[in-house]
């Protein structure tokens, strides 16, 4: 799901609307589309990814640590054997 299509962006464009003065309600239903268009238009404009890609990679990263201390804990051992004594 992309941020620019989360449904987050229909409440924020939602609350807004209502935030208009009264006298200009009729144009809300207007006013929410084009919050809508305009806050999609500046988040695409971000370099930002959803929690969802940020959660995968954080993961990836976690995994690739582990493999990395335990290639450094072998080589460690692989070098103390080599050792002259």
């Amino acid at each position: 799901m992309s941020l620019t299509d989360s449904i987050a962006l229909d409440e924020i464009a939602r609350r807004l609307a209502e935030v208009v003065p009264p006298p200009m309600r009729a144009l809300a239903r207007d006013l929410e589309a084009n919050f809508k268009t305009v806050l999609q238009a500046q988040l695409a404009k971000l370099d930002i990814v959803t929690r969802q890609d940020f959660d995968v990679q954080s993961a990836a990263l976690a995994r690739a640590r582990e493999q990395l201390a335990a290639i450094e804990a072998r080589l460690a051992e692989l070098e103390a054997k080599t050792r002259p004594a």
